[in-house]
């Protein structure tokens, strides 16, 4: 299997599952939306759920990562002007349907079957983030 395609689906992967927590947080603790709360874990959950049933195993994802030369890993956070609430919220959504998006992509060259469940995940969180945006 191809390193830097193990590489790819590693680090969306968590980039998607970072985005959401932050997201689902957001609704535990400012919104304190049970409901909403329920929705982004569960979406979380089911990001898992894909990639544990890829036929690569997650150990060998792991194994690919190579983030102390990752040429990505360093770049300069551009906007350090996020301090509010819907800001921190919008930003992290973008960046999981972003990072979905990859998922969907490159899935395409290591599973093709997965490709649909991760398309699926990221029209929810359009959905989750049009439902969030409202409640502020």
């Amino acid at each position: 299997m191809n390193q830097k395609l193990l590489q790819v689906i590693d680090a969306n992967y968590n980039r998607a599952k970072e985005a959401v927590r932050v997201a689902e947080d957001i609704a535990r603790f400012y919104f304190k939306d049970a409901r909403l709360t329920a929705r982004f874990k569960r979406a979380r959950h089911d990001l898992t759920k894909i990639l544990l049933g890829f036929k690569v195993p997650y150990q060998k994802l792991v194994k690919a990562r190579n983030s102390e030369k990752d040429v990505g890993a360093k770049s300069l956070i551009r906007d350090k002007s996020r301090v509010g609430w819907q800001d921190l919220l919008s930003s992290n959504l973008k960046r999981a349907e972003e990072a979905t998006r990859v998922l969907e992509e490159f899935s395409k060259m290591i599973e093709p079957s997965k490709t649909r469940s991760f398309q699926k995940i990221r029209f929810r969180l359009y959905e989750l983030e049009k439902e969030s945006i409202r409640k502020f």
